[in-house]
């Protein structure tokens, strides 16, 4: 069987959409699935097999992505599907309209994965206009795109609920992302903490993610600095790189956190973050419109147990209360649940047996399964 994906973001663009695209593209052939891309060119793009690249521009403003010339991106997608079962957009933008053109075109069934919850996001990037009335356009553009589809994947069952109250009508199946065996190699956390001059009995939290507003990280900033008044040494590490880091920066400073925390950039997924994910002793988590939160499967994944909101998305994962530890909506009860978990070795070290069999329940061979069948079920 072969499907197309299409999307307006692929590595080396670093993000959930494009994680989710590489594991599922990897995932899906054990179960008999060929699945092609079509992508933006990001200049310095690495050939890989089956993947299209359309050339593309630099966003103004944003200099992590690219938007893809729409009429070669329509031209390539048409070209890629001629063959296909079934296309299935992954972004709600450029490639969105190139794959329903070629689904209608060809007369092949077509999805879609809503990867994101825009009516939260928006208000941090248009501040002039009012949230609520983002709020509608959100909603409506979310429910024109979804019921033109045959179906829709959302990554967890609170996104499914928010879209049928979008009024969306069409099939919508609950099929997060999965963790390739990758993910559970072991990281050498001990090497992370010398390579960064960081003493193996400082105590350690991390965040792994975008740098943007709507990740919440000022929430985590002040619950760190409300934890260092009983825990003077603690070290905040941020890894990832977005829009938000100079105000974050600045933040730290505010907060007397300048040599508490460091933000530590892109790191290499296959290496550095294993690493840094086994040298934490805990992994927090505050997002408040995460669709799935992966991130906290691959902290789970090197036994770092996880302190999170559990909100959205991260519900799914965090409610089963295994290898985790959910925190009040505050930063002080968010610091008080930290401050437990960080002055129990043998509790955290409980939580990180725990947290690896659980993660180990969110294979990416068992989700393709699932995928594979429902691209069987639409192509009959």
């Amino acid at each position: 069987m072969r499907v197309l994906m299409v999307s307006d973001v692929y590595f080396p663009r670093i993000n959930g959409v494009s994680t989710s695209i590489e594991t599922f593209r990897g995932a899906l052939s054990a179960h008999g699935v060929a699945a092609r891309l079509v992508a933006p060119s990001y200049g310095d793009d690495t050939p890989a097999p089956g993947v299209t690249r359309v050339p593309a521009r630099r966003v103004l403003g944003d200099p992590e992505d690219r938007l893809a010339h729409y009429a070669k991106l329509r031209r390539a997608t048409l070209k890629a599907a001629a063959d296909c079962d079934v296309i299935h957009i992954q972004t709600p933008f450029a490639a969105h309209y190139a794959g329903l053109h070629a689904a209608r075109v060809l007369n092949k069934p077509v999805i879609a994965t809503y990867h994101t919850l825009f009516e939260e996001y928006l208000q941090h990037y248009i501040p002039w206009l009012p949230a609520r009335m983002l709020r509608g356009l959100a909603r409506r553009f979310s429910r024109g795109q979804c019921n033109d589809l045959d179906a829709v994947i959302v990554p967890s069952s609170a996104m499914r609920t928010r879209l049928r109250d979008y009024g969306v009508s069409r099939p919508l199946h609950v099929l997060p992302t999965g963790l390739p065996a990758s993910a559970f190699t072991p990281g050498d956390g001990a090497a992370f903490r010398a390579g960064h001059g960081i003493a193996a009995e400082r105590p350690v939290v991390l965040f792994v993610g975008r740098v943007a507003h709507e990740k919440n990280i000022v929430f985590l900033l002040e619950a760190v600095a409300l934890a260092r008044r009983t825990l003077p040494d603690l070290l905040f590490l941020v890894t990832g790189e977005g829009p938000a880091r100079m105000d974050l920066e600045q933040e730290a400073l505010r907060l007397g956190l300048s040599e508490h925390t460091r933000f530590l950039g892109y790191m290499d997924r296959k290496r550095e973050l294993p690493a840094a994910y086994a040298a934490a002793n805990a992994f927090v988590f505050a997002s408040r419109t995460e669709t799935q939160g992966l991130v906290l499967l691959e902290a789970m994944a090197q036994r770092c147990p996880v302190v999170g909101l559990s909100i959205m998305g991260t519900a799914d994962i965090l409610e089963a209360k295994r290898g985790c530890r959910i925190a009040p909506d505050d930063p002080a009860g968010f610091a008080q649940v930290l401050l437990e978990l960080l002055n129990d070795p043998a509790a955290r070290l409980r939580l990180g047996d725990a947290a690896l069999g659980y993660a180990q329940e969110w294979s990416d061979h068992a989700l393709a399964g699932r995928l594979a069948a429902l691209y069987r079920s639409l192509a009959r």
